[in-house]
């Protein structure tokens, strides 16, 4: 292989996500932004109806303040994620009318963040107890849904939908697991004393984190495959995403759980001081919890990016260059004596033998 000084062969490949294709200037649209609507809708639904269920079922007053800050987390993050969904919907509706136009856009997506969060804080206010921690409740909700909504008005619209179908997966998962957790906690040798415990609990949280993360950079790579290929199929002429696009999406669903804590510990602070100061025991619970979520957080965020990264990077093919040949071609053939033809003869040879008959 022969290489010319100063040249950098380019990279050829088969994929065309690393296709440097010039941009046709149109929008990409999310593929099934409005299915995902309608099931982070559904799950914020869900998400209000348990926590409205467990407070009412409970005595009020000092048992309703606990179980309304152990529940917060989970409304927060249906929250976020519902509006981003939303407001990535109408986006979609806003781009095949009105074009690319991203002022209109972002503003259609916070509109819509909020339309979710006054739908969802006014069933709250109007379901809930009117207590204290209603407000606050509410309040919260509705601020990490026009928080969600605001993150949905990025240009790259499949981008987001991945990151919203990845965190929609990533927190039904999460409620799934729930029924492995005490299995889990006899494998990893949970016993009668308290260090043991804590750290059965530790490889739990951990374990949990690990397969959300997997699920997350999966579900993240396999939308944006597909949002690939349908935007190909309409148009040859659209430009691929690159590796930063998987790393984002794979990551996101972490990005949007430490979002949705920095939201619970801003928003809901009156909320998680009022359920600490119940007893030592809540306040140490209340941090732990805090401190799991975070590390969950940071564990979904890093183990989905590399997740999204590695499915990707074996999607591509080998880079090729102009300049490589065959080794077969640059090695000189070995001469088989059988295949020689007579007519090939040294012609030197041919001259000698006129010139000495005897030979």
């Amino acid at each position: 292989m022969t290489k010319q000084p100063g040249r950098v062969p380019a990279a050829e490949s088969d994929e065309p996500a690393v296709d440097t294709a010039t941009p046709s200037g149109r929008p990409v649209p999310a593929p099934g932004a409005a299915v995902l609507a309608l099931l982070a809708l559904g799950w914020l639904a869900a998400m209000l109806w348990s926590t409205r269920e467990a407070i009412i079922s409970s005595a009020a007053g000092v048992t309703a303040i606990s179980l309304s800050a152990f529940a917060l987390p989970g409304v927060i993050s249906a929250a976020l994620v519902a509006g981003a969904a939303v407001a990535l919907a109408c986006g979609n509706v806003l781009s095949r009318r009105y074009g690319d136009w991203v002022t209109l856009r972002f503003v259609g997506a916070i509109g819509a963040g909020m339309l979710v969060g006054l739908a969802a804080a006014l069933a709250i206010n109007l379901t809930y107890f009117d207590t204290s921690t209603t407000n606050v409740i509410a309040g919260t909700t509705a601020a990490a849904a026009i928080i969600g909504g605001a993150i949905a008005g990025a240009r790259t619209a499949p981008a987001v939908g991945a990151v919203v179908t990845a965190a929609l997966g990533t927190l039904v998962f999460v409620v799934a697991f729930s029924p492995a957790r005490d299995p889990l906690f006899d494998l990893f040798g949970a016993g009668d004393s308290q260090e043991s415990l804590v750290d059965a609990a530790k490889w739990v949280s951990r374990t949990e984190s690990l397969l959300a993360g997997l699920l997350a950079g999966l579900l993240a790579f396999g939308y944006l495959t597909w949002a690939r290929r349908r935007a190909v199929r309409r148009d040859p002429e659209t430009s691929a995403l690159r590796w930063p696009a998987y790393l984002l999406a794979g990551a996101g669903p972490g990005l949007l759980l430490l979002l949705a804590e920095v939201i619970i510990r801003i928003g809901g602070r009156s909320l998680l001081d009022l359920a600490s100061a119940l007893s030592e025991a809540d306040a140490v619970a209340q941090t732990s919890l805090g401190t799991s979520r975070v590390d969950n957080g940071i564990w979904v965020l890093f183990v989905g990016a590399l997740t999204a990264l590695i499915a990707f990077g074996r999607t591509l093919s080998p880079a090729h260059s102009d300049d490589d040949e065959p080794v077969a071609a640059s090695a000189p053939d070995r001469a088989d004596p059988f295949d020689s033809d007579p007519a090939d003869a040294d012609p030197v040879d041919a001259d000698q033998a006129e010139a000495d008959p005897a030979r």
